[in-house]
This record gives structure tokens, C-alpha cells and sequence, in this order.
């Protein structure tokens, strides 16, 4: 195939020969819909907001842009990122797009020495690629200046902003020269975190591949309703009936280093990666599950932006995200590539109130499944969240209470009629202890 046949796709964006002819190495032919859009800004030396699902290519999004005009201004470039994780993965995929024109970087993460960080910040690299909290302390002890910073790019700033970075980024903004190139990237932006970010641009360009909260369209999604002592015996179910890998979310490391034991205790293979392991710990957990050492990762939300694995079949969400946003993040972690994949959520009968702020979000109902049968397991008081019924009253009062609350159905009411046990009338009964309880 000619040169000039696989980089079609890229040419008319604006893009350098020399890149053409790195991304025709690389293989790649056809630029996503948010690589279409945003190269063309970018090249411009314009700032831009990029919204668009994970998996979409916003990596090359930015680095094409970013490379290219450094070498036109003769400037350093600037990644912060919220992970250490995904700040590798950043790294290599700029690696590969800069390994013929010499482009040099320097990855800035928590957990790596800082001797060896020092060391490559002496060699002058193009570009540092960096979490807050690293930069800070490099910028503290001044082996990091950033007057000379010409690009930077924020990717997944919604994710900085929400995880309580905001005094650090202010930080690194106000080192930052006045004119300067910014890009932010995510696949969910609230308007309080456009606000504050477009404070600090310059008219920047939206680039909105998908409205915010948009999930991938090759991804199907799954909801069961499950007590809390079940979830274990759920999952179990669920690894026997797919036999694909499986990325498992929970809320706390905690949590994440019980459900990796337990898969192990089926008799499958797992590790975990949350915030509590070193970062060679991280590292191995990751790449062992890329090469399939691990079928299961158990994971904390400090994976659902730093984990870019193709062909992950099935995301369980084993306990609700923290936020809303991240269910988005999470179940992105499949359907990568425009392949397909399947989102499976757990989530107990008083949590309601948490899925349906989820299908606010993406715009639509997460359907309900049935549990298998499970084993019956005994019931703690934390479980039961409401009381159970009122004191008996005769047939003729409840008929006329009855009476009197009927009224036209409202949103609420079409969305509980999903739980034939959840009915207004029904919320105050005991629950069920069969295993197929639905919300309260």
C-alpha cells in the first residue's frame, strides 16, 4: 500500500510531512471523529476545550498538535495529567510519534525516584510529562521552570479539578508564562470545571465530539440489583459466565485488595492496583493484565483514566463510583477502538437515588437483570436502611388513604415501576431476603 493511500485519512488537517510519515509507520490510516476536529485548531496555535468518550484517540488528539508546534516555536511542552499511570501511557504514545525527529521527554510521577527525574530534566526535554503533586515539588525545589513553556496540555482536567488539585494547578497556571498554547481533554467537562478552566484561556475553541457524559457506542450496559453480602457470590457468577478479561471497580483500596483475593479463591487468576501499591506494584498489576498473566484487575478510580488495555471485555462496577462522571471513565475502559464490550453495575437496594443520577448522565436507563440464584446469606441490620411497615390499621382506612393519594404517574413513578417491589406503597415494606431485592 502506497504512503500516500494509508495517510489520506490524515492529510488536509494541517499536519507536518514528517509526521505523515510517522503516523504512516505507525499504521495509522483513518483519524477519529476528535482527531478530525481538533488537529486542525491545534496546529493553529489555538487554544481548545476537547470533549469526547474515552478511547476515542485523545492522546494523538493533543500530541500531534503539541509536536508540531514546538518545533515551530522552539518552546518546552507541558502534559499534567491526574495519574501516574496514564502519564506512562502518555509518554509512550509521544515516544512513538516523536522517535524519529529526537523528541526527548521527561515523565515528572509520584513514586519514581526524583534522582532520576533530575537527571532527565538536565538533558533539556521537549517535553515534561507530569502529575500535580511531582511538579509542585520540582517546581519547590527549582529544578523545574516553566517560563519557557510554550504548549500545555490538561488531559482529563475534569478529573484533576474533581480530585481536589485546584490549589496545585492554580500553582502550576500562575508559573506558567501569559501567552501560551492550552488544550484540555476529557470525556466529561461540568460546567463549573469549563468555567474555571476557560478563566485561565484565551477564547479557546470547544471541539464536542459528544455531548458530556456521552458512553462509547459499542459498549452495552447491565444493572442487578443486589444485596450487599451477595456481591461476591454475583461476581463469581458473573467470571463463570464470561470468560473474557474483566476489570472490577470498587470504591476504596480496600475493597480492591478483598474482591482480587477473592476472585483468586475462585481459582481465578488476579491482582489489583489502587493508590496503596508502589509504583512498580502498579505497573506489574497493568501489564500483567495487557498480557492476559491476570484475567481479573481489581481496581480503584485512580485506574478509570490510566488504564488503556484493547480488548478488556467486561467492566464491573462492583460498588457505585464516588462520582457520576467516573461511571462514564470506568465503563470506558472497554469498547476501546471501536471494538464492543459490555458494563455490568452492582448496586444495592438504597442506592437508587446514585443510579438514577447515572442515567441523568449518559441519557438513558441502565437496564435491569435478574439475579442468578445465589446463595442465601444472612442479613445484617446496615442492610436493612428503611422501616419495615406501619402499626395495622383496618381495610376501610387503607382503601380511603388509598384513594387519596392517587394521581397521575409522574418521571419518579415511571422509573421505580422498573422494580415491581419498589412501588410507592411498597417502600415500607421488609425487604426481600430472596436475593432479588429491587431499590427502596
Amino acid at each position: 500500500m502506497s504512503q500516500s493511500k494509508v495517510t489520506a485519512g490524515f492529510n488536509g488537517l494541517g499536519i507536518a510531512p514528517s509526521l505523515l510519515e510517522i503516523l504512516a509507520k505507525l499504521n495509522f490510516t483513518t483519524p477519529t471523529a476528535i482527531q478530525a476536529q481538533a488537529i486542525p485548531i491545534a496546529v493553529t496555535g489555538k487554544d481548545i476545550i476537547g470533549i469526547a468518550q474515552t478511547g476515542t484517540g485523545k492522546t494523538l488528539a493533543f500530541g500531534i498538535p503539541l509536536i508540531q508546534r514546538l518545533a515551530q516555536i522552539k518552546k518546552q511542552g507541558l502534559v499534567v495529567l491526574p495519574t501516574r499511570e496514564l502519564a506512562l501511557q502518555v509518554d509512550e504514545v509521544l515516544a512513538k510519534l516523536g522517535r524519529g525527529i529526537g523528541l526527548k521527554t521527561a515523565v515528572l510521577i509520584g513514586g519514581a525516584s526524583m534522582y532520576l527525574q533530575k537527571q532527565a530534566l538536565r538533558k533539556n526535554p521537549h517535553v515534561l510529562i507530569a502529575t500535580p503533586g511531582r511538579l509542585i515539588d520540582h517546581l519547590g525545589e527549582k529544578t523545574v521552570r516553566l517560563n519557557n513553556t510554550g504548549v500545555v496540555v490538561f488531559d482529563e482536567a475534569d478529573r484533576m479539578l474533581d480530585m481536589g488539585f485546584l490549589p496545585q494547578i492554580k500553582k502550576i497556571l500562575e508559573a506558567l508564562p501569559p501567552q501560551r498554547q492550552m488544550m484540555l481533554f476529557s470525556a466529561t467537562m461540568p460546567p463549573e470545571i469549563m468555567k474555571i478552566a476557560s478563566s485561565y484561556m484565551q477564547l479557546p475553541t470547544p471541539v464536542e465530539i459528544a455531548p458530556t457524559g456521552t458512553t462509547a457506542s459499542k459498549v452495552t450496559m447491565e444493572l442487578f440489583i443486589v444485596q450487599k453480602e451477595q456481591k461476591i457470590h454475583l461476581l463469581q457468577k458473573i467470571l463463570e459466565q464470561h470468560r473474557g478479561s474483566a476489570l472490577v471497580f470498587t470504591r476504596t483500596k480496600y475493597g480492591a485488595k478483598k474482591v482480587a483475593q477473592q476472585v483468586r479463591n475462585f481459582g481465578v487468576t488476579a491482582s489489583e492496583i489502587h493508590s496503596n501499591r508502589s509504583l512498580g506494584q502498579r505497573k506489574e498489576a497493568l501489564e500483567g493484565f495487557k498480557s492476559g498473566r491476570y484475567r481479573v484487575l481489581a481496581a480503584t478510580d485512580i485506574a478509570s483514566r490510566g488504564i488503556d488495555v484493547v480488548g478488556i471485555e467486561l467492566v464491573i462496577n462492583f460498588d457505585l463510583p464516588a462520582s457520576t462522571d467516573d461511571y462514564v471513565h470506568r465503563i470506558g475502559r472497554t469498547a476501546r477502538a471501536s471494538a464492543s464490550g459490555h458494563a455490568i453495575t452492582f448496586a444495592m437496594p438504597n442506592e437508587r437515588r446514585e443510579v438514577r443520577d447515572i442515567e441523568r448522565l449518559i441519557r438513558k436507563p441502565l437496564p435491569v437483570s435478574a439475579l442468578p440464584n445465589l446463595p442465601q446469606v444472612k442479613r445484617t441490620q446496615s442492610a436493612i436502611d428503611q422501616p419495615h411497615h406501619f402499626s395495622s390499621r383496618s381495610n376501610a382506612q387503607s382503601s380511603q388513604n388509598n384513594s387519596r393519594r392517587r394521581r397521575p404517574p409522574t418521571k419518579r413513578d415511571n422509573f421505580l415501576s422498573q422494580f415491581p417491589n419498589h412501588s410507592r406503597r411498597n417502600q415500607r415494606r421488609r425487604p426481600s431476603t430472596s436475593g432479588q431485592a429491587r431499590f427502596r
